[in-house]
């Protein structure tokens, strides 16, 4: 074989794998996403957080007053953040926008079920790791985490998921 037609094989054959379609890495499927939700809880008058806050939905406030350690008189949205949850990576929500004072670290510990999907979590404030857990969530039943007092009042998480029906390949830039 000439050194000349050795070339061309292989600038075909480059050019081949080159040109064929990269298919992402199967741990960056998406298998759902998940939903962090902060609330101001006080028992007193509610406090200026600024404008963007707003007052929690009353189905959701009567869920969290049926919960002894959860009953506030008063609950507040203060942000919210909603990302993907990946089958093999972590992930960060960040309920306020250009703020690293709540964030949570969140990625899926094993294949998701049609019914519960577990996760290892890690909430952070103010640049500290303040909880570590792992949980096991459903579409259907969120979880709530009291937090500590916060700004007059109290910080309650609360972390939902919304499965995918089927992983959806994620796709390279």
């Amino acid at each position: 074989m000439n050194c000349s037609l050795a070339f061309a094989s292989i600038v075909t054959l480059l050019s081949f794998v080159v040109a064929s379609p990269v298919h992402a890495e199967r741990g960056r499927d998406v298998i759902g996403n998940v939903t962090v939700t902060v609330l101001h809880a006080t028992n007193e008058a509610p406090r200026p957080l600024g404008s963007a806050t707003k007052e929690l939905d009353v189905e959701t406030a009567g869920k969290l007053r049926k919960e002894p350690r959860l009953t506030f008189t008063n609950y507040r949205v203060v942000g919210s953040d909603q990302k993907p949850l990946y089958r093999s990576y972590e992930n960060w929500a960040q309920p306020f926008p250009q703020s690293d004072e709540v964030l949570l670290r969140f990625e899926a510990q094993a294949r998701p079920s049609k019914e519960v999907t577990r996760l290892d979590m890690e909430l952070w404030l103010s640049r500290k790791k303040i909880l570590k857990t792992g949980a096991a969530l459903s579409a259907d039943k969120p979880l709530y985490i009291l937090g500590p007092a916060w700004r007059g009042g109290n910080m309650i998480l609360i972390v939902s998921l919304i499965p995918n029906a089927t992983p959806v390949p994620s796709v390279k830039p």
